[in-house]
């Protein structure tokens, strides 16, 4: 049996950095090996000097080398910062910014969290493109980069092979995509089931600022979000769901809010969407039925619901994400480290 080469991730850690943002691409990524056993990613901390810096949490970290490393990276992921330099001033080391403009130009993925997003905007990397950051740095952004369409909403960002994420587990999100992109669904739920992490969060940062609303029995609306969940081919207008809540319907609309950083019908459609993806992965149903089932309509809504939202097709993601029916019996194995199939298209 040939071992495949593992994907090779480089995390640039610029002082004094977040350490839990730096040990998350390791956490996450390392849960998954190739069917022969090998690991199916081999994640390297890198710092411009290849000596070990500081974290904000009071201890160094000790890299494995230095600039050169993202130089055969195929994912580069830039970890968040308090650097004053990049944060008041968004000013990124020359070398550094060089060093991940060179990234860009050969094509390899770019992923920031939190706020490494100031350090990819400083390089120059994010004009024009949208992005994510820590909402609580959002402002600072702004001022900084006002040519980079910041959005504060989602937890994270995909433009054009460059990936942003909000602040703190919101890179837990964005790292169990990455798995996901690479590897399909089913492996990057054992991966979030090993992490005791949800595979896919709903909302954005909005639930996350200031003070959420309680989760409380007659305060929340997490009774119509599930709701929405268990029947997404019913049709529920918001005077039913706010009656499911017992509330009226202004007191619903601005609960949903605060709760999910969304509108009712704005979560539905995305409720839909995911439940559609999951039967292009574990089913051979027509794109039709699968668009009656999850509440989308026909086909056609679905094929522009996926265009919109993932800038693909339902058979293209069909193509891409389908597990086989080998993969599908794996799946119900709770097994570590998660294993996939190298041979996956």
């Amino acid at each position: 049996m040939t071992v495949a080469a593992p994907h090779h991730v480089a995390v640039l850690a610029l002082a004094p950095v977040v350490a839990f943002d730096l040990s998350i691409p390791a956490q996450m990524l390392a849960a998954v090996e190739t069917r022969a056993g090998s690991a199916a990613y081999e994640v390297r901390t890198v710092t411009p000097e290849g000596a070990a810096v500081p974290t904000v949490n009071g201890y160094g970290v000790t890299p494995q080398g230095d600039l050169s490393l993202l130089e055969h990276a195929e994912t580069v992921i830039v970890a968040g910062t308090r650097c004053p330099d990049v944060l008041e001033d968004g000013a990124v080391d020359s070398r550094v910014a060089e060093a991940l403009r060179a990234v860009r130009r050969r094509r390899a993925r770019l992923v920031s969290l939190c706020t490494g997003s100031f350090v990819l905007a400083g390089a120059g990397l994010l004009e024009g493109y949208r992005a994510a950051t820590h909402w609580r740095y959002a402002q600072q952004f702004r001022r900084l980069f006002p040519t980079v369409d910041l959005d504060t909403n989602p937890l994270y960002v995909a433009d054009r092979g460059i990936l942003t994420s909000a602040g703190g587990a919101a890179a837990i999100d964005l790292c169990l995509h990455l798995v996901r992109e690479d590897h399909g669904s089913s492996v990057a739920n054992r991966v979030a089931r090993y992490n005791v992490v949800a595979p896919m969060r709903d909302g954005g940062q909005a639930q996350y600022i200031d003070h959420p609303v309680r989760e409380d029995a007659g305060t929340s609306t997490a009774r119509a979000r599930a709701l929405m969940t268990e029947h997404p081919d019913r049709r529920l207008s918001l005077k039913d769901l706010a009656a499911h809540c017992h509330m009226s319907v202004r007191t619903f609309t601005r609960r949903f809010r605060q709760e999910t950083g969304l509108s009712p019908a704005a979560w539905l459609t995305s409720a839909r969407l995911k439940h559609a993806r999951h039967l292009l992965e574990s089913t051979e149903l027509p794109v039709d039925d699968i668009a009656a089932r999850a509440g989308l309509g026909s086909g056609t809504n679905l094929r522009q619901h996926m265009r919109d939202s993932l800038d693909t097709t339902p058979s293209a993601y069909r193509r891409a994400f389908r597990s086989s029916a080998a993969a599908q019996s794996r799946d119900r194995l709770d097994s570590f480290p998660v294993k996939v199939d190298t041979d996956r298209g």
